[in-house]
């Protein structure tokens, strides 16, 4: 139950719903309340998709490579690491202009669905799954993908609900820090475990 909760803290901590929110809000500014349901079911099940095919083959795929599980939780967690690090820093949530009055154009999700389902993402789906299931189903890492898409659908459908293209610079950035200081513990957290266990199978 401890490692479920940190995985799924872990995936909202990468995918941040609170920017993908921002985002969204942003993007389908003008749109009818229909039309934002339909794309943000579109966006949610796309980076669920990426997500999920992730974790299923991601152990399988570094095998193919040649490369050991212990060596990725060990590389993936200095890379979880490193992206904490950043989100330490704050930023602002990426821009989109939305649609000029009188063009007809329909707004894309992609930048929203590529922030979300990013290779920092994909590469901490790809550690908790080869950290808590080896090559064996990833449960772990599936359940944490589930509810991390679902939270994002949530708060994007109620942002745009609310015509709100961003929270507060203030809170935006406090929830930001801290989910960079939860990526931080959970990568330093995975290379220890990759270094300990190849230390453990050494003759």
């Amino acid at each position: 139950m401890e490692h479920q909760l940190q995985a799924i803290v872990t995936v909202l901590s990468l995918v941040n719903p609170m920017i993908c929110g921002a985002m969204f809000a942003r993007i389908e500014a003008g749109q009818a309340r229909a039309a934002q349901l339909v794309d943000a079911g579109k966006a949610a099940l796309a980076v669920l998709v990426i997500l999920v095919v992730a974790a299923l083959v991601g152990a399988r795929v570094l095998q193919v490579f040649g490369v050991s599980l212990d060596a990725f939780s060990v590389a993936g967690g200095a890379v979880l690491a490193w992206i904490g690090f950043t989100m330490l820093r704050t930023h602002p949530a990426p821009a989109h202009d939305p649609p000029k009055e009188g063009v007809d154009e329909k707004p894309s999700i992609t930048p929203l669905i590529l922030f979300a389902a990013s290779p920092g993402t994909i590469t901490g789906v790809i550690t908790l799954a080869v950290t808590h299931a080896k090559l064996q189903l990833p449960v772990t890492a599936l359940v944490a993908v589930a509810v991390a898409t679902a939270v994002m659908w949530i708060v994007m459908v109620l942002m745009a609900r609310g015509g709100t293209p961003a929270p507060g610079g203030f809170l935006r950035d406090t929830a930001t820090q801290f989910m960079g200081l939860i990526v931080v513990a959970m990568g330093v957290q995975f290379a220890l475990t990759g270094v300990r266990a190849f230390f453990l199978e050494q003759p």
